[in-house]
């Protein structure tokens, strides 16, 4: 056997908590490396500061650590507990950074530490830039002209040799954090400055502007033996100039030579090898020149990342879990195919199929934020579709994105004015590609759309031949009218009903039917990374519309979950830890477990969590086929947020039970005017509020509350479009610009309850008991949103009576809407006063952080209460913590350095830390506390 014996145990390194440019792929990467490596018989620690992870739970690791992410927490760890190797490959940049850090500061040589999978030298080769263009230099391959810049001065230096326009990229930063192109000479100081402030050692690399050359990504994993193996060839439809986290990206690579592609091939294979002490998995970036295919590379990362993740959901080769065995000194060709279960890890998987990789954006969070995009990256979140064909996953792209588009374009929010259309082409923002399409629908030519863009041209007439197939479509009145084949097509082209239904002005049900009628649904295929070469038996299904169906139905009772779809701001991670534990419960309560969602980054989409997965859009017409095919005993949706609620209506009028709380208590917590008159019936003091459909009836209502008030939008999520405002003038200007961007939405309007506490309890009902989950009190006061405030676990300052009326109101509450499984209820107090603000019937963001800091299984707990196989006094369990547990979020203000940093009802973390202190003298807790008297003083 070649795996080193002296390695008992491991320490795995995290990723911290979610920031734009690090999201939960290692959330992903960290959970897949630690069950690898519990397969071999290693002591499996971790530490990590994020609470809404998988990879900070009980089953994932033997001791986890919530610390922060300091070399001071390794040291704690380190005298704590005999480690034998570091594994820092599996949590980003951070991890990478921190493993330098405790390297010069001499920790793993004082306590005899082996760094496995990648060495410091090798690290530091990689992320110090000027070594690194060096070493590829020196390997006879070609980087672009640059030069290194510790001073303003040697920038300025090195601008005047390049010209512009050139490239500014800070060193040991992620996400391309303080970097950008620089196309005229006046912009440049100030890009330098900022740039020079972005790098932790202060040094910027200034190199030549490659600017429409195309860029691809290579995944690749190599071992001791110097073997490599090639994963995946990403291509990016947006040419160089745009952050590859922020472009579309395709695989396999649609319009790469095969001559240029053998060259990449070799140029990454050699870089690989010549990092010196690696094995595991990397990614290699290059820029190719349409013009004549010369080469250039752009950089290496020495670990799993983002690309890593979808690379590893785009084959279904598991990287990180074969990169952490390959750390341990397995060599590839004697560890398995994890899917074919016959034949060798040492292979390159092949795909029948096309996968699209599309961004969410949340600029509407960050107001004055620039959108267009450029080197450093600004999405919150990504999707991933199958299809057969580039067009079909494409359209699937766009309809898992969660921005309520139908496919890419034939809806309501079509551009009509080209002048519009061609400014956005030449600056690439969020939409560009629907505004491509929208150009080539016009009447633009392809090769104007292509000087604009530099997209290639291939990808531009895919979706000039979906303009076609429109325009043909057009001929038709109605859907009885579309002939069968035509039909076919349009679904093989990924149309959606509701797309179809658009362009002949008709209703969507009518399309629907009519194909069912015609009997066009659709099929699902396995992803088996060999092209069905070899025989798999992989639980991993994509949809299409072709004859065969290769995902045949159980004869067991099954269970569908929901997923969360996208990362965006309000709702993140934590409902993939939600689903991934709803998951094991199913299993454990005997239900074959169906998990749907098109998240790549996740852990609830690792092909051996679920009994089943389908990697398709959490959008209804999808979800109907699944249901229809799979029939399950019903369908879950308290654990993917406000995506799986949203579908809940359509389920429940389908006739499909909806496990747990039923549709119309769910609605009834949702709808203001309902909830409200219930929070009347039971004697729940509550804000006065209104619910109107017009800016009249708008002020009218907030008249009579009284100013100030809380102005939203019904049934959003992480406060979308909420504002306190003060007078008429502010109310009408927001009312308006709520109907314009939300037609169909009612707009709220409440009682906003000056310098009132802020509380929130999370709870489980199961028909007979309520059980207290947690109660957390918020620094901040009333007025931030519940996400944005540090929550302290238990309450510090809130008297006996407030505590006991805000259970009292959880218990009357949770009986009165007979919720089945959890519900999270967020109080405002004011005068020792508690009123109920809202209530969610559903797991929330702090489920997982109350989980962590009790070291209690609620989503386990509840899942089994939602199933009805048990009641809550089946399980043993004690609230039990010594100090408390504070949640605290994090923001990425610092990719948007001209917004809006103040904090309010709409909520723009991207993510949250956990600390745990042993009393309210700790110096950081009275930080906080110092905070809030401020918030409160204003």
């Amino acid at each position: 056997m070649p795996l080193d014996r002296s390695i008992k145990s491991v320490l795995i390194i995290g990723s911290g908590p979610i920031i734009i440019g690090q999201a939960c792929e290692f959330d992903y990467s960290g959970s897949q490396a630690s069950r690898s490596l519990r397969e071999e018989g290693i002591e499996v620690s971790l530490i990590n500061s994020n609470p809404a992870t998988i990879m900070t739970d009980p089953v994932t690791a033997d001791h986890i650590y919530l610390l922060p992410l300091t070399v001071d927490s390794i040291v704690e760890i380190l005298e704590e507990r005999k480690i034998d190797a570091v594994l820092a490959t599996m949590g980003g940049q951070t991890a990478l950074n921190l493993a330098i850090d405790a390297g010069k500061q001499g920790v793993w040589e004082k306590y005899g530490i082996k760094l496995i999978g990648v060495d410091l030298e090798a690290i530091e080769l990689t992320e110090n830039r000027e070594a690194f263009r060096q070493h590829v230099i020196k390997m006879g391959l070609d980087v672009a002209p640059s030069f290194i810049a510790n001073s303003f001065l040697e920038g300025k230096e090195a601008a005047q040799k390049i010209g512009f326009p050139l490239v500014i990229r800070p060193s040991y930063t992620l996400g391309g954090t303080g970097g950008g192109f620089v196309h005229k000479e006046e912009e440049f100081d100030d890009a330098l400055r900022h740039g020079l402030d972005s790098s932790p050692v202060h040094e910027v690399l200034i190199d030549k502007a490659v600017l429409g050359w195309k860029e691809y990504e290579l995944e690749l994993l190599r071992d001791n033996k110097n073997n490599v193996v090639i994963i995946c060839t990403v291509e990016n439809i947006d040419p160089m100039g745009i952050h590859t986290g922020d472009s579309i990206t395709v695989a396999p690579a649609m319009t790469l030579s095969d001559k240029a592609f053998q060259e990449m091939r070799n140029q990454a294979i050699l870089l690989m090898r010549s990092l010196g002490n690696f094995a595991g998995g990397c990614n290699v970036q290059f820029a190719l020149n349409p013009e004549n295919e010369d080469l250039i590379v752009i950089e290496i990362n020495p670990r799993v990342s983002r690309s890593s993740a979808l690379a590893s959901k785009a084959t279904g080769y598991p990287i990180a879990k074969i990169a952490a065995k390959l750390a341990l000194g397995y060599g590839l060709d004697e560890l398995k195919n994890q899917i074919t279960k016959t034949t060798s890890a040492f292979f390159e998987p092949t795909l029948d199929y096309v996968i699209v990789k599309m961004p969410r954006w949340n600029f509407e969070k960050f107001y004055g934020a620039n959108n267009i995009l450029g080197l450093q990256m600004k999405s919150v979140g990504e999707v991933m579709s199958i299809g057969r064909t580039f067009k079909e996953a494409l359209q699937k792209a766009c309809q898992s994105q969660e921005n309520n588009r139908a496919g890419l374009g034939a809806d309501k929010k079509e551009w009509i004015k080209t002048d519009d259309i061609l400014a956005r082409l030449e600056h690439a923002s969020d939409d560009r590609l629907y505004r491509v399409r929208d150009a080539i629908r016009l009447g633009v030519p392809i090769n104007t759309v292509h000087k604009l863009t530099k997209i290639d041209h291939w990808y531009l007439n895919q979706i000039k031949d979906l303009i076609k197939q429109e325009e043909k479509l057009m001929k038709y009145n109605v859907a009885e009218d579309i002939p069968k084949d035509f039909f076919i097509e349009l679904k093989q082209s990924g149309y959606s009903d509701a797309q179809i239904a658009w362009i002949l002005r008709i209703d969507e049900p009518e399309v629907t039917k009519q194909r069912k009628k015609l009997g066009i649904n659709r099929v699902y295929k396995m992803v088996d990374t060999c092209a069905a070469e070899f025989e798999a038996k992989t639980p991993y299904f994509y949809s299409t519309f072709e004859e065969e169906n290769e995902s045949i139905p159980s004869d067991k009772k099954k269970i569908l979950i929901l997923g969360s779809g996208p990362n965006r701001i309000g709702q993140g991670i934590e409902f993939d830890y939600c689903c991934v534990h709803g998951v094991m419960a199913i299993k454990e309560a005997g239900y074959e477990a169906i998990m749907v969602n098109c998240n790549p980054e996740t852990v609830s989409t690792d092909f051996d969590i679920a009994d089943k997965l389908y990697f398709e859009p959490i959008y209804w017409e999808h979800i109907e086929e699944i249901i229809d095919l799979e029939k399950p005993e019903g369908v879950i949706v308290q654990l993917g947020g406000q995506t799986a609620i949203k579908l809940s209506e359509m389920i429940h009028k389908k006739g499909v039970k909806i496990i747990g709380t039923s549709f119309d208590s769910m609605d009834l917590a949702e709808d203001r005017g309902r909830f409200s008159d219930l929070l009347k019936e039971l004697e729940i003091p509550y804000p006065k509020y209104g619910a109107s459909n017009d800016i009249d009836h708008a002020l009218e209502i907030a008249n009579r509350v009284g100013y100030p008030v809380l102005v939203r939008p019904s049934y959003v999520l992480g406060g979308q479009r909420m504002r306190i405002v003060l007078n008429d003038n502010e109310l009408e200007r927001h009312v308006l610009s709520i109907f314009k961007h939300m037609p169909d939405n009612r707009v709220l309007i409440d009682q906003f309850l000056e310098r009132a506490q802020e509380a929130e309890i999370d709870a489980i009902y199961d028909g007979e008991e309520v059980c207290i989950m947690g109660i957390m009190e918020h620094i901040e006061p009333a007025g931030i949103h519940s996400g944005d405030s540090s929550a302290v676990l238990p309450p510090y300052s809130l008297s006996e009576n407030v505590l006991s009326q805000m259970k009292e109101y959880t218990k009357r509450l949770a009986k009165a809407l007979q919720i089945r499984g959890l519900i999270n209820i967020q109080f405002a107090i004011k005068d020792e006063k508690v009123f109920v603000i809202e209530a969610n019937p559903r797991a929330s963001r702090t489920t997982p952080f109350i989980a962590k800091a009790y070291k209690v299984p609620y989503l386990n707990i509840a899942t089994k209460v939602m199933l009805g196989v048990n009641k809550i006094k089946d399980f043993e369990f004690e609230n039990k913590l010594e100090g408390y547990a504070i949640k605290v979020p994090v923001f990425s203000f610092d990719k948007f350095p001209n917004v809006d940093k103040q904090l309010g009802p709409e909520m723009k973390s991207t993510g949250e830390a956990i600390r745990f202190i042993k009393d309210l003298n700790d110096p950081y807790f009275r930080k906080l506390d110092r905070e809030r008297s401020m918030y409160l003083t204003r």
